[in-house]
């Protein structure tokens, strides 16, 4: 795995975007102070996730934002991507469950930062948290700030700190971090297991006297099972009987009920029989509109044949007058007549037609005086006296036509009176049949109010049976209630009792006896506790389970402990084992690198045993209250604690003490003593910044030489003003300020600047 590029866009005093390749394994950054240069080892710590602003050289999220100058407008955040190859696909995730994939032969990371203090993290374009990115770097060895970037002034670091802290960079430095955080996880399995042994401890201790007491009341219902037996016997036969009982009487009210049901189904039947034919106001409205409607007629018929006899007698009257005035015609011709009078004979007939016409009603009749009238005008007109000669009524034309007007009126007459005496006939036939129709009413009405009675006799039976039923529900109700109450004293079997038939009547007092009894024995249960045995069997049962239950985890988390302990002791001594063979590592490391850098002397790490102060919950628990001689022992080891400390012996000089070195002497020796840890466990990348400051030209051919052997194990990445570590570089990339108040970046590969030259 090797770091492929590094990207700064509005990151401290890089206001442009600003790419950096680091395709070789030396890559040096130099420039004058001020341009920029540290600011470029510090992208790299905060786009591995550092958090501390003490190492990036500021107070706030908003001191890494470009702030600007008189040429370039300010930003609104910072952000760093770095892109590490992944063609052998070493990168991975302790969790990966977070939705990025790695299979890629890049992997890319980015933060940014924004004005509010807020951050931003990537991996390959998707959103991440903070422990992701970290994750994803411990998988390659990599952290924010370990010991792959040694910035300007912490090159001495190692040699300031405490033996236990040293101890701890090189542990980190030796990748045995992992087994300190495995010691760390099986020390706090370790307690959370040991405080699990107390809670068991405590709840044994616990139920002990509830499990005593349950002990206690067991011994109670083994004296109520003599009672329950009893019980048992008496609800068999209790139960038995009251299933029979309840059977039986519910047999026999269904018989009651379906006979009277289908009484009153007859019953009503014959009821709405009867009262549909007693409906005889409609029957006798119907007669008796009917016989009105014929009287109605017959009145009509009467008074025509009235009309019509009337006519008659005026008709009759006409030709009695037309007789008589035929009679007279002889007299008046032995007269000598004058016209005046003959005239006024006529006009007298005239004037009597005329009331005969006002009176007359048949229009036949009106129009035979009509032409009459017509006739005498006529004849009164165009008829001389002296001309009349005796008539003959057998020739009058107006004589034959009342005596056919008389003929007609008869004939109206004689239909009138035939039509009179169907209509009498018809009216008088009904009246009969009314007469018939008040008898039979009054003989259904008497069987329709006997019917009546009987069927209030079926409904008051019905009253009854619902009486019956509901005492015989309420007896069902109270059967199951202790047929429910039974199965909770003795069990289900009381479902067999309560479904097996006996032969017999049953006797209701027998029954009230054998339920006191029942009773009686109920209340001796429940005072003797006996009335809830199977729930105390069940709680005794399950608390005795639940006890060795206890006992059995008790056991285990005895053996977990006893695991652990072992599994920490092993890490412990692998730790141990690693440190020391690691340790050996540096050591020859260190010797050559510090000779090389001293032209001779010694140097070497050395492990020390610190006496340190127990913590106040630093204590084994074991399940016995004495500890055995053993486990004091192992509670002795924990009162030291391992430290490196650092000998060194100058060449010419006696100082051994490293407060006595000088500057220059500290830089070279923690130097030796960094490139002697980084050649022991490479880091995939290491990152140096003016960490060659204070060499002379001698010493700085040295470090070069140091920094050629180092770049076979790790890529190199140097910021410095040595021209000596300059020429040991592949590339350059140089930092200026640019006229526009920004870092600038230039790069060039010496080969072609050395092609260039020649």
């Amino acid at each position: 795995m090797t770091l492929k590029s590094l990207e700064l866009f509005g990151f401290k005093s890089f206001g442009k975007k600003s790419p950096l390749s680091f395709s070789t394994p030396i890559t040096c950054v130099v420039g004058p102070n001020g341009s920029g240069k540290s600011n470029i080892v510090e992208a790299i710590r905060f786009v591995l996730g550092e958090q501390s602003m003490k190492s990036l050289r500021g107070k706030g999220g908003i001191d890494l934002i470009f702030k600007g100058s008189k040429s370039l407008s300010s930003s609104n955040r910072a952000g760093v991507v770095i892109t590490f190859d992944n063609s052998n696909k070493i990168f991975s995730f302790t969790n990966s469950g977070i939705g990025v994939s790695l299979d890629y032969d890049e992997v890319t990371i980015g933060r940014e930062v924004f004005a509010d203090g807020g951050n931003k993290y990537s991996i390959n374009g998707t959103e991440v948290r903070l422990k992701d990115i970290v994750d994803l770097l411990a998988s390659v060895n990599i952290g924010s700030s370990g010991h792959h970037i040694i910035s300007q002034g912490e090159a001495d670091r190692v040699l300031n700190a405490s033996n236990k802290d040293r101890r701890s960079m090189i542990e980190d430095a030796l990748g045995l971090k992992i087994y300190q955080y495995r010691i760390k996880e099986s020390e706090r399995k370790l307690d959370k297991t040991i405080l699990n042994m107390k809670e068991v401890q405590v709840l044994r201790r616990e139920i002990a006297p509830h499990l005593s007491f349950l002990k206690k009341q067991v011994e109670k219902v083994e004296k109520a099972r003599e009672m329950r037996e009893e019980l048992r016997n008496f609800y068999k036969t209790y139960f038995s009987s009251e299933y029979t009982y309840i059977i039986n009487e519910g047999n026999r009210l269904i018989n009651i009920r379906k006979e009277l049901d289908e009484k009153a189904l007859s019953l009503d039947k014959s009821i709405g029989d009867l009262e549909r034919n007693k409906n005889t106001n409609f029957v006798e409205s119907e007669n008796t509109k009917l016989i009105k409607d014929k009287e109605d007629i017959l009145s009509v018929v009467l008074n025509k044949k009235g009309d019509l006899s009337r006519s008659l007698g005026r008709i009759e009257g006409i030709i009695e007058g037309i007789q008589r005035q035929f009679a007279k015609i002889p007299e008046i011709k032995e007269y000598v007549i004058l016209e005046s009078d003959w005239r006024l004979l006529v006009e007298e007939l005239d004037r009597k037609i005329d009331e005969a016409m006002s009176l007359e009603d048949f229009p036949s009749v009106v129009n035979i005086l009509r032409n009459i009238k017509i006739k005498l005008n006529e004849f009164k007109n165009g008829v001389n006296t002296d001309d009349i000669e005796k008539p003959s009524l057998e020739d009058n034309e107006e004589y034959k036509e009342m005596i056919a007007s008389k003929e007609n009126i008869l004939n109206e007459i004689s239909k009138t009176k035939e039509e009179e005496r169907s209509i009498v006939n018809l009216i008088n036939s009904l009246k009969e049949k009314e007469k018939e129709s008040e008898l039979i009413l009054r003989d259904n009405e008497r069987t329709l109010y006997e019917l009546l009675r009987i069927r209030n006799e079926v409904t008051s039976s019905l009253h009854t049976l619902n009486f019956e039923e509901e005492r015989l529900s309420q007896i069902k109700n109270s059967f199951e209630m202790e047929l429910a109450e039974g199965g909770v004293l003795i069990g289900r079997e009381v479902i067999d009792f309560a479904h097996t038939k006996v032969e017999g009547d049953i006797i209701r007092s027998t029954q009230e006896d054998l339920r006191r009894k029942i009773e009686r024995i109920k209340i001796k249960l429940e005072d003797g506790g006996g009335g809830n045995s199977g729930e105390i069997m069940k709680e005794y049962d399950d608390t005795l389970d639940r006890d060795k239950f206890l006992a059995h985890e008790l056991e285990d988390l005895y053996k977990s402990i006893e695991s652990l302990r072992l599994l920490i002791q092993e890490l412990k001594e692998t730790l141990d084992k690693e440190f020391k063979s690691g340790v050996e590592n540096i050591n020859k490391q260190f010797q050559e690198f510090f000779a090389l850098m001293f032209g001779g002397g010694s140097a070497f790490l050395s492990i020390t045993m610190e006496h340190k102060k127990p913590k106040k919950n630093d204590e084994s628990v074991s399940i016995e209250d004495n500890e055995s001689e053993e486990e004091e022992e192992e509670n002795n080891d924990l009162g030291f604690e391992r430290g490196i400390e650092i000998n060194v012996t100058l060449p010419q000089k006696k100082v051994k003490d490293l407060h006595m070195l000088s500057g220059g002497e500290r830089s070279l020796t923690s130097i030796a003593l960094l490139f002697a840890v980084s050649q022991v466990n490479p880091p995939p990348f290491l990152v140096l910044d003016e960490t060659d400051a204070a060499l002379d030209e001698a010493n700085s051919r040295k470090y070069g030489n140091m920094l050629e052997n180092l770049s076979k194990y790790s890529q190199l990445i140097v910021v410095t003003h040595n021209r000596e570590t300059m020429s040991r570089a592949q590339v350059l990339y140089g930092v200026t300020m640019s006229a526009e108040g920004a870092s600038k970046l230039l790069s060039i590969r010496l080969e072609d600047a050395s092609a260039y030259a020649k």
